[in-house]
């Protein structure tokens, strides 16, 4: 009896993931990490910072690495602003902060490398928080810290945005 239920149950889920399977099949989903035009587009991307800082290097190392970059060569430009904003948040007896919120904003822009004429503006903005130590050097530790995060943290949301931007666009 338990045989007979077991193999009943067996071929019911069987057949449930099939046709679960066939349904998925038409609905035209891809995933934007899957192989295709999209992703292959990133590795063709060059970034340029518009100016140097701690917080600009880490974004566009991260972008970088996230673009798979193997190569000086690239048939696109990102043209790459960030600027970041320190705001203390929670004050201590003493009048000190207590905790840190880091906001990146990154305004950036996309161009075709042989014309320079731009293909997408827009903007990514993100957030980290740390907690401020008493000890110097862990102060200066941990805001480092908050500062890879949340250039982390605004490389992925760009690429993200990118990713949208070459799956949607119309290929010549």
């Amino acid at each position: 009896m338990f045989a007979k239920a077991t193999a009943v149950l067996r071929r019911g889920l069987l057949l449930g993931a099939a046709v679960s399977a066939v349904g998925l099949t038409g609905c035209g989903f891809t995933p934007m990490y899957a192989q295709s035009s999209a992703s292959g587009s990133l590795e063709d991307i060059s970034v340029q910072l518009s100016e140097h800082s701690r917080g600009g290097f880490l974004l566009q190392q991260r972008l970088n690495d996230a673009f798979g970059r193997h190569d000086d060569h690239a048939s696109w430009k990102l043209m790459v602003d960030a600027s970041s904003r320190r705001t203390p948040q929670g004050l201590r007896v003493n009048n000190v902060a207590s905790r840190y919120e880091i906001t990146m904003t990154v305004n950036f822009e996309l161009r075709d490398a042989a014309t320079d004429k731009v293909a997408l503006k827009d903007q990514v903005t993100a957030m980290a928080t740390y907690d401020s130590a008493d000890q110097p050097y862990a102060g200066v530790a941990a805001e480092q810290d908050g500062e890879a995060r949340v250039a982390a943290q605004a490389a992925d949301l760009l690429r993200i945005r990118l990713l949208r931007y070459f799956a949607v666009r119309p290929t010549p």
